[in-house]
């Protein structure tokens, strides 16, 4: 019983948070299928609980932004140069396959013709 109130507590806070953040409480309360009265009030009690300054101010938010689209950047950078690097890698293995097959190929018909001549007793 108690988490199922903690499991609660948790939606009624993430509702409050998302009043907070400037989502209308008509949309969230069609949303959540709660009466727009409930979410005031849960805002009311989350302000109570957390202060005013538990929600991030709008500035917070765009340095949040920011800093979010600079590492998305920094991520689909790394992630070209890793595939670059793949695709790197699986040429030279596919040069080294064929390079080395012929060379071993050779050398094995080489070395067999060689014990051949050797072996058959001269005419």
């Amino acid at each position: 019983m108690r988490q199922r109130n903690n499991v609660f507590q948790e939606m009624r806070y993430k509702v409050a948070q998302e009043a907070l953040a400037g989502i209308k409480v008509g949309v969230l309360a069609r949303k959540y299928e709660v009466s727009p009265r409930t979410i005031r009030n849960w805002v009311k009690e989350y302000q109570a609980t957390f202060g005013e300054d538990a929600v991030p101010t709008i500035d917070e938010r765009i340095d949040d932004a920011k800093r979010l689209a600079e590492l998305e950047e920094k991520y689909n950078r790394a992630l070209k140069a890793l595939g670059e690097k793949e695709l790197e890698n699986e040429v030279l293995r596919e040069l080294v396959k064929k390079l080395n097959p012929a060379l071993m190929t050779d050398s094995t018909s080489l070395r067999r013709s060689s014990s051949r001549d050797m072996r058959q007793p001269p005419c």
